[in-house]
């Protein structure tokens, strides 16, 4: 609340530079919730749920053919920094891929996430399915582990 009593218009984590109601906000929360229109929204909204501690949203956008049964929040020391996508490539209709480096803070030490993930879309939405780090021998699935 601002000094006036009116809801502060909080930008969205994700780096849009928009109001969070009006973009991750609406596929976490809102009426449109969990359809993401495209790959890269859905990228950008699942980067939002982490920040929040939204781990509901990232388990539900997660494809169950390759959802980890033990998915856990991130540990609640994690300040998370910022989001650059730096890539996205609609492969066919119903299937993408989206590069992007996420940066975060734990006890002190800076991290850095820059992962290449793959999206499917199928009944009706789109999906994380997984992602290959830009680290040798890595997997997404090993990160959230």
């Amino acid at each position: 609340m601002n000094r006036r009593g009116a809801p502060v218009d909080e930008r969205c984590p994700c780096g849009s530079g928009v109001a969070y109601a009006a973009c991750c906000g609406r596929w976490h929360d809102g009426p449109q919730v969990p359809g993401a229109p495209d790959a890269p929204s859905l990228m950008r909204a699942r980067y939002a749920a982490y920040v929040r501690g939204r781990i509901d949203f990232v388990r539900d956008t997660w494809h169950p053919a390759t959802r980890p049964a033990d998915l856990r929040p991130p540990d609640l020391g994690t300040r998370w920094l910022g989001l650059e996508v730096r890539a996205h490539e609609q492969l066919d209709t119903n299937h993408a891929v989206v590069t992007f480096v996420a940066r975060s803070r734990v006890a002190g030490r800076g991290l850095r996430l820059h992962e290449t993930s793959r999206f499917v879309f199928e009944q009706q939405r789109w999906w994380y399915v997984d992602g290959k780090l830009h680290e040798p021998g890595k997997t997404a699935i090993d990160r959230d582990r």
